[in-house]
């Protein structure tokens, strides 16, 4: 045993001092936390590493990658030694912080503290709905723990504590967080940061806490983990282990991200009776791994198979939809579900709102719900909320916890779910870095923000978007949608939820709008169409969501008073119009005509595509949203002048 932790150790201090660059503290320090959960507890199969129920890691303190890197080498996953000797440079398969779809065995891209906190929160959230939707009293096919390992830093972000915060009110007792307690950041000792009771703290959001306070020991921290599987709480064990263990420094921040070196790694070898060179690992440790965790997970997941096998034979509707969210597929007929409309006049989050509701009962996939604004966003899932005593609603009651919500729906869509999340768009801004990891891991989670633009109105420029879109749209991998009616987001909620890659975002309003054209689905996803105007026309007004309308209404009263006549086109997603051929992309917007682009927004980007841009690049004002659109003009008079003064 104790020759196998000195691998993990020793072997991530290889590839450190190789890279010259790393973090060896938490390498040495939670070697045997890792170990141990590994070898005694996590069931996961190394040659079947996306088997379904096996169970979760998060290495939330992602800067520790070099250990788990290491571990996934000795347990026999398709990382090899030479892979190890490229930690962290250019084209490796081991990069500086884990990375989700990159490595074999890494279950969510971690790095930004907290991060990996909100998504093992998210992804045991996701294992309970499951289990409950799925699991019959004869057959389970559902069942596996979440574990999550996490430092100092991740507890001191706000979005662990806010995700925290929900799983206890939750209770999602699979849940088990281990907490490398070592009182050590990168700048000093905690105490210059914080002072808090961290068992009171916990205990106070309903988990049940456990403190080891001799790291070595690993008997008492497998207690402790046994000891948490039987809780009704999700569990938080302290380990209150010694940053660099072994090393000159240790216990001293001087090891946290700086690497030992050579030298030091080769006194620390003789001093801990590891007597092999780097990168060199004898054959018993190898073995210890393969007998323990290999051994294990491999049992394990043919006895699910054969379960599964067995629930097919029994429960063929259930296994059927099983086998759609395992696969990452969804079986909906959108074009009988929810036909096209020619007339109505509603704000688009109110078609979200009735597209969740018609959709939601043909695949159990879905599920979501808003940050405290359901009676706002519309965006609600059905079957009640979800709680501890009813694990199968599908409305997550987030509460006004914005970051944490992104962090969790990105674990649940880790799990396959068709996890979506609700809000005012402002507050996006609270949810960028959970809504950069989903891209960064290409996975299909699903944004929905209402109340998007300066029509908000009354409650004013806090709540007014203006550079929103322009962030997102900067953002690589992600799908940015501005649907312009209902059809539109009709278009888009399809499009979110068939993906299997990239995140997409949809964007909605306040006030209602006419719905007065359709678009088939295969248009609509080349991002950009004409909307109004034939084949004969001057200029044309380039929209986006409510600010299509308007278009068409500027353009109607251009002809009707000036015998002008102008094209409008609709543009619900630049990052699909981009993806098309030139040959479409110059039909739709010929480089011969005058374009101007219109959007209740910042300017920067459009450039791009347009000539001339209509937007707003200032904060908005507080007033009444009509009132508020026509100071800054966005009426079809101002917009008509606008066009009549740009024409000489």
């Amino acid at each position: 045993m104790e020759k196998s932790i000195n691998a993990l150790r020793f072997l991530g201090l290889d590839m450190i001092n190789k890279a010259n660059s790393g973090h060896p503290g938490i390498v040495l320090g939670a070697a045997g936390t890792v170990y141990e959960l590994f070898t005694k507890h996590l069931n996961a199969n190394p040659t079947k590493p996306n088997w379904f129920n096996r169970d979760r890691f998060f290495l939330a303190a992602g800067h520790g990658s070099a250990l788990l890197y290491a571990t996934l080498h000795l347990c026999g996953y398709n990382l090899s030694i030479e892979e190890l000797r490229d930690f962290r440079q250019l084209g490796s398969i081991t990069p500086g912080h884990p990375e989700f779809g990159h490595t074999p065995g890494v279950d969510s891209t971690t790095g930004p503290l907290g991060q990996g906190i909100a998504m093992s929160v998210g992804n045991a959230l996701a294992e309970s709905y499951l289990s409950a939707s799925f699991n019959k009293e004869d057959i389970t096919v559902i069942d596996h723990y979440t574990y999550a390992l996490c430092g100092d830093g991740d507890l001191q972000e706000g979005v662990a504590m806010e995700a925290m915060a929900l799983a206890g009110r939750l209770k999602l007792s699979k849940l088990i967080l281990l907490f490398d307690s070592n009182d050590i950041q990168l700048d000093g000792p905690t105490h210059l940061a914080t002072n808090e009771d961290i068992k009171a703290k916990v205990e106070s959001m309903n988990w049940d806490y456990q403190i080891v306070n001799e790291p070595n020991d690993l008997t008492d921290l497998s207690k402790a983990i046994e000891q948490a599987k039987k809780s009704d709480k999700p569990s938080f064990i302290e380990v209150k282990s010694i940053i660099g263990f072994g090393s000159k420094n240790a216990g001293t921040s001087k090891t946290h991200g700086s690497p030992i070196g050579t030298e030091e790694t080769a006194n620390m070898r003789k001093s801990l009776g590891y007597d092999y060179k780097e990168f060199v690992v004898p054959e018993e440790v190898y073995e210890d791994f393969k007998n323990s965790f290999k051994a294990r997970g491999e049992k394990l997941n043919k006895i699910w198979e054969e379960n599964l096998v067995k629930y097919q034979e029994k429960y063929p509707n259930e296994f059927l939809e099983l086998s759609l969210i395992m696969s990452n597929d969804i079986n909906i007929d959108f074009d009988k579900l929810i036909p096209q409309e020619n007339s109505v006049n509603e704000a688009t989050r109110v078609t979200i709102g009735k597209l969740i509701n018609t959709l939601s009962p043909h695949s159990k996939a879905l599920i979501g719900g808003s940050a405290d604004l359901t009676s706002s966003t519309k965006v609600k899932g059905i079957n009640g909320d979800f709680d501890f005593d009813n694990r199968t609603g599908r409305n997550i009651n987030f509460g006004v916890r914005e970051h944490a919500m992104a962090g969790i729906i990105n674990g649940m869509v880790l799990h396959n779910l068709k996890a979506f999340s609700g809000g005012f768009f402002i507050f996006s801004d609270y949810m960028k870095p959970a809504i950069r990891i989903a891209a960064l891991m290409d996975i299909p989670a699903t944004y929905i923000f209402t109340h998007d633009s300066v029509a908000v109105g009354e409650d004013g420029p806090t709540h007014e978007p203006i550079e929103q879109l322009t962030m997102f749209r900067a953002m690589p991998n992600i799908n940015v949608f501005r649907p312009g009616n209902a059809n539109e987001v009709r278009h888009a909620f399809r499009y979110a939820l068939e993906a299997k890659k990239t995140p997409n975002i949809i964007a909605l309003t306040r006030q209602n709008i006419k719905v007065d054209y359709t678009v088939n689905y295969d248009t609509f996803k080349k991002g950009a169409y004409t909307v109004y105007g034939g084949k004969d026309f001057e200029a044309i007004l380039l929209a986006t969501g409510s600010e299509v309308e308007l278009a068409v209404e500027t353009a109607e009263l251009l002809k009707q008073e000036n015998n002008i006549n102008v094209r409008v086109v609709s543009m619900p997603s630049r990052e699909l119009f981009i993806k098309q051929s030139r040959d479409y992309r110059t039909e739709v917007l010929p480089e011969d005509k005058l374009i101007i682009a219109v959007e209740m927004g910042s300017t920067l980007g459009w450039y791009e595509f347009a000539d001339i841009v209509y937007g707003i690049d200032e904060f908005g004002r507080s007033g009444k949203g009509e009132e508020v659109q026509e100071y800054f003009g966005f009426t079809k008079e101002k917009l008509a002048k606008f066009y009549l003064d740009n024409l000489n």
